[in-house]
């Protein structure tokens, strides 16, 4: 997968062209679709245009597409009712034609099931009369928003995470994606600004991580040993690019552990930027993905400004992008992921996968 003609640099990208497995996903090659909002299913439902939009991105070569978040039934999951649904039979029938489209150009598909939690806000535009709900009833900056989760929540909570994977797994989808991250609900808890509770869910690491855990086995108890689990989690946040869940490794490891042993079959670890290595004060120059892949031995999925040349903006590939590209073939080599998701490189340019498989690196539509 090499080129050096025509101006265009060497760019060596043949190790994620290999298939992965892991359970019961097989995938084609190591390229992932990232899950992007796009508040373009009316009713929650996904409709005509969000099928071909799934079935483009699929034909364009990646071996996974992990759709944009779907709302579980709540309570209080998000503040939009054009962001899809993953409960009830309107969307469940529209999610059906999806992941038919999709396997029907040969890639792998899982949904991600999201709850927002605060950051819906007081103001939300779907369920206005449903208050919102979080760890403790506060935002980042510690201003009320909603109210905190009871126990009796919790239950509810979970069962709705239940409900959206069985479905999935009903309808022929290859795994699930469980968002934990970016400050949404299950990140919260993860999040000390977020959580403040003292009893059996917050306080410290570990019992920070006992909803998100719990959710997991929970799931896994229900979908059964072979239906993949991946799970997603940040340290930035959307509100907060500095923000962090774990300062040290062995933070790191008490947060991830119990998600282990709930059942998490993939980490997704979500960076803004894949080459910066994650604890700097550690001789491992290793990134969030590597490390994860190190505490946890669970396969990895990287993601952050792949295929683009800054954090905003995209061009042709030059010297500098090319340079990127070989360090990001040099984390694959050293076992630091398994798995790169693309974002704004797949919405320029849904033939990026292709195009660099078959060295029309010239062909491609840069972000921009």
């Amino acid at each position: 997968m090499s080129q050096e003609s025509a101006g265009e640099p060497t760019i060596d990208l043949d190790g994620l062209f290999t298939e992965f497995d892991a359970g019961s996903l097989r995938l084609r090659n190591r390229f992932a679709m990232a899950p992007m909002t796009r508040v373009k299913s009316p009713g929650g439902v996904p409709n005509s245009e969000n099928i071909e939009y799934y079935r483009e991105h699929a034909a364009g070569g990646v071996g996974l597409i992990i759709t944009e978040g779907t709302y579980v039934r709540g309570p209080a999951a998000g503040p939009l009712s054009g962001v899809p649904r993953f409960y009830g039979q309107d969307s469940a029938a529209g999610w059906r034609a999806v992941a038919e489209a999709v396997h029907a150009e040969g890639a792998a598909i899982v949904p991600q099931l999201w709850h927002t939690g605060v950051d819906r806000g007081n103001e939300p535009e779907f369920e206005p009369e449903t208050p919102s709900v979080s760890p403790s009833g506060i935002d980042h900056a510690g201003a009320p928003v909603g109210r905190a989760l009871t126990a009796e929540d919790l239950d509810t909570l979970v069962a709705s995470y239940v409900e959206s994977a069985v479905l999935a797994r009903q309808l022929g989808f290859d795994g699930i994606e469980i968002h934990g991250a970016h400050g949404y609900l299950l990140d919260q808890f993860f999040w000390d600004a977020t959580n403040h509770r003292t009893d059996d869910y917050g306080v410290t690491p570990r019992r920070r991580a006992a909803l998100p855990a719990r959710v997991v086995a929970a799931v896994r108890e229900a979908v059964g040993p072979d239906f993949p689990i991946i799970y997603r989690y940040s340290q930035w946040k959307g509100v907060d690019y500095k923000a962090r869940i774990a300062a040290t490794p062995g933070e790191l490891e008490e947060l991830l552990t119990p998600l282990v042993d709930a059942g998490v079959d993939i980490f997704h670890t979500s960076l803004r930027r894949h080459w910066l290595p994650e604890f700097t004060e550690y001789a491992e120059d290793l990134s969030l993905a590597g490390w994860t892949k190190k505490i946890t031995g669970r396969p990895v999925i990287t993601v952050g400004s792949v295929g683009v040349d800054s954090v905003f903006r995209g061009d042709r590939i030059d010297e500098t992008q090319a340079d990127r590209f070989r360090f990001l073939n040099d984390q694959f080599d050293r076992g630091e992921f398994d798995v790169v998701a693309l974002g704004r490189a797949l919405l320029a340019d849904p033939e990026w996968v292709n195009k660099v498989r078959d060295q029309r690196l010239s062909e491609i539509t840069p972000f921009r």
